[in-house]
């Protein structure tokens, strides 16, 4: 993070952060890595998701997967959330969520450089999580794969809330039976949906 000549990291910050919106760390900034295809999840869909989980995610074990920018998993500390385990694949990104959780002085998160699907698939040591963000590369076709491998591996406690987001053009999303659509929305060319598995 501190080495701006790095191509992978933007000369102006004020391009490459984002503002916590609630909680302990409201108004706190999050700079993130300038990685090819990383795309923050929107303030106002952001604002709107934590609206719909408030009273779930506070004392709750998170799942934030496809980190990114590690937003989510912050914003979910910042709003009481007992821990968060962050997986992101690309180098430059992790080091920035590192980073932004050591400026911020955060310890309960734990952020893991690794693939998601392989992580999710057997690299766990058997957590268990009550709130979980699922948010890939958009079109990669990522969603059905991650849920049934989250339910078969039985990451999920029960009852779980889990957060998938996706451009409006990924209809259909193929989900496990036990999974109860509770929110859908659309906000431009993004689709998210909160479930609850129970």
């Amino acid at each position: 993070m501190k080495n701006l000549n790095n191509p992978t990291f933007s000369q102006n910050k004020s391009n490459n952060q984002v503002r916590i919106n609630g909680g302990s760390l409201r108004g706190q900034k999050i700079i993130f890595s300038n990685t090819t295809g990383l795309r923050p999840t929107g303030n106002r869909i952001k604002e709107t998701l934590f609206n719909w989980i408030r009273q779930h995610v506070q004392h709750s074990n998170c799942l934030d997967l496809f980190s990114g920018s590690g937003s989510l998993g912050i914003e979910s500390i910042s709003h009481g959330a007992r821990s968060v385990t962050m997986i992101e694949k690309n180098h430059f990104a992790f080091l920035a969520i590192k980073n932004s959780c050591e400026r911020l002085n955060i310890k309960n998160i734990t952020i893991i450089e690794a693939d998601a699907i392989k992580w999710i698939s057997g690299e766990n040591n058997g957590a268990t999580f009550d709130l979980v963000f699922l948010d890939p590369p958009f079109m990669s076709d990522l969603v059905p794969v991650c849920c049934e491998i989250l339910e078969k591996n039985k990451l999920l406690s029960s009852p779980c809330y889990i957060y998938v987001e996706t451009t409006k053009k990924e209809k259909g999303l193929c989900v496990p039976e036990n999974w109860i659509l509770l929110k859908d929305k659309v906000a431009g060319q993004v689709a998210y949906k909160l479930y609850l598995r129970n």
